[in-house]
């Protein structure tokens, strides 16, 4: 009968000298075959499914690396440790090559046994339990937390603890727990909805103050205006419609070419491309926008005539603050790959500016295509996907290799990346009614008097004002959706319920929308 701790095959042909080590293992919950000969070792692991190997290199006939070659052919997911009496420094290379996951030098004794086993038979089982632990202690504090009032910073840990728990626990299936964490964050969404409801327009009237979070039209002020000078140039990266999980992603591949200092900003409402990036470029709200540059101030239904002025921007923010940027400002927007491998080529030249703005469209086009894509649907059909998704393209991206370039030129630049706005899986359709003026976001809705079906699932902004954003003659009333609602029209409802029924989508509060990385990163010498 199998053992429940695993089961082991140690190949050596002095195995009859191993017998307290194998004793040790039984002793231990672990079931133990043995062989004397490499022949004998693959026959077994064919025959049988291996939790690790044990396997020695100077055994009579196939020698150990001989047998290892084979092995990876046979069971290439099986662990494999040697165990040699020969120290030599090429020996243990040509291993490595041939893809053995450890080593062990003869005399071995009962920890580095144990400790193998324990490294590549039941780290799972172990890194389960403390999480399962973790998460379980972490899921009642959370509970306890959200009857307490809380300030942005504790919405802040309590985002973070969230988006961990569900990058690990992904990688753990087994533990049952995504329902649970799937409840906890629908709760935390719900109450953080309630949060933002209350203190968003003391934010905006005092945005300044101690507990509030650095605002969109902050970012430039806090992060990219106090690090100009002479001797290095700044590059500040904007990746559209990037979540913290997908940032904790793509920080993962960036930690060998540069240290990484991680802050946090809070998206402006609506969490939309129109208003937070261009808040994000101008340092100003929507409504100061419109107020003091109405001819770069749009409401087109066209998303690429929304934020075509960002360069001027840009530019007029630091005319306003009376600042001089070293060599003047660049601006660059990645939309088709090609184009950024264009970049890529020539960032040298680029450099020259003191200040090098580059927008990456990517990550954005791809919530889009999925939401019209049944293909990309199916493949990216939850969050734990969406983050796979954006690691495989960040790895084949121009950015990455723009990234990798930064990371080798002289002087070092500074490198500041963050984005306008995150996204959130929608699962709950909301009737909306409004005329024919009444935008078509499915996150926020502009118009006369346009209502929705729960109150409990929106924010209304009566006048749009007193929020910053700017108000028409053909809007009297902003509607931003909470938690996971998203907005549907009564005309032909069911068809565009379920066309839209787990998109991903942008525009109103949610932790996922509204929560920003601003990462500083300073390449490694």
């Amino acid at each position: 009968m199998t053992n429940p701790r695993g089961r082991i095959l140690w190949a050596d042909d002095e195995i009859e000298l191993l017998q307290p080590h194998l004793l040790l293992l039984q002793q231990h919950g672990y079931q133990v075959d043995t062989a004397t000969s490499g022949e004998d070792a693959l026959e077994l692991v064919r025959q049988h499914a291996y939790n690790l190997i044990f396997l020695d290199e100077m055994m009579m006939g196939m020698t150990g690396l001989e047998t290892l070659e084979v092995l990876k052919e046979i069971a290439p997911h099986v662990p494999v440790v040697m165990v040699t009496k020969n120290e030599a420094e090429t020996l243990m290379e040509e291993a490595i090559g041939r893809k053995i996951d450890d080593y062990l030098t003869k005399p071995v004794n009962p920890t580095q046994i144990l400790a193998a086993c324990k490294k590549f038979v039941e780290a799972r089982r172990i890194t389960g339990q403390r999480l399962t632990q973790e998460y379980l202690h972490g899921f009642y504090t959370i509970s306890r937390r959200l009857q307490e009032p809380l300030s942005w910073y504790d919405w802040l840990d309590i985002y973070l603890k969230l988006t961990t728990w569900s990058m690990e626990i992904e990688q753990h299936p087994e533990l049952g727990l995504q329902e649970t964490l799937a409840a906890q964050w629908r709760e935390c969404n719900a109450a953080f909805g309630a949060f933002i409801e209350q203190v968003y327009q003391s934010w905006v009237h005092t945005p300044h103050g101690d507990d509030t979070p650095t605002l969109s039209p902050f970012i430039l002020d806090r992060f990219v205006a106090p690090r100009i000078s002479p001797e290095r140039p700044v590059v500040f990266i904007l990746i559209d419609c990037l979540r913290l999980d997908q940032w904790l992603v793509i920080e993962e591949m960036l930690h060998p070419l540069y240290t990484i200092e991680r802050h946090y900003a809070c998206s402006i409402l609506p969490t939309a491309t129109m208003y937070a990036r261009n808040a994000v470029f101008s340092g100003l709200f929507p409504l100061q926008i419109q107020q003091h540059y109405p001819q770069w101030w749009t409401e087109s239904a066209d998303e690429q005539s929304q934020n075509a002025y960002e360069p001027q921007l840009l530019e007029a923010y630091f005319h306003r603050r009376r600042m001089t940027v070293p060599g003047g400002i660049g601006y660059i927007k990645i939309i088709d790959p090609g184009y950024g491998r264009k970049i890529e080529q020539e960032i040298r030249r680029y450099l020259r500016h003191g200040l090098l703005a580059i927008v990456v469209n990517a990550v954005d086009m791809i919530v889009h295509s999925r939401s019209e894509s049944p293909v990309l649907r199916e493949i990216v059909p939850d969050e734990a996907a969406y983050r796979a998704l954006t690691r495989s393209w960040f790895r084949h991206s121009s950015l990455f290799s723009l990234l990798q370039t930064l990371a080798t030129v002289e002087p070092p630049p500074i490198v500041i990346i963050t984005t306008d706005h995150g996204s959130i899986r929608c699962l709950r359709p909301m009737k909306a009614y409004g005329d024919r003026e009444t935008t078509t976001n499915l996150r926020f809705k502009l118009g006369r008097n346009v209502r929705a079906e729960y109150e409990r699932g929106v924010v209304w902004l009566r006048d749009p004002h007193q929020w910053k954003l700017p108000r028409s003659s053909a809007v009297t009333t902003m509607l931003v959706a909470k938690e996971d609602f998203y907005f549907v029209y009564p005309t032909d409802y069911h068809h565009y319920a379920q066309r839209y029924r787990d998109s991903f989508q942008h525009g109103g509060i949610s932790l996922e929308e509204m929560v920003l990385p601003v990462a500083l990163l300073e390449p490694r010498r």
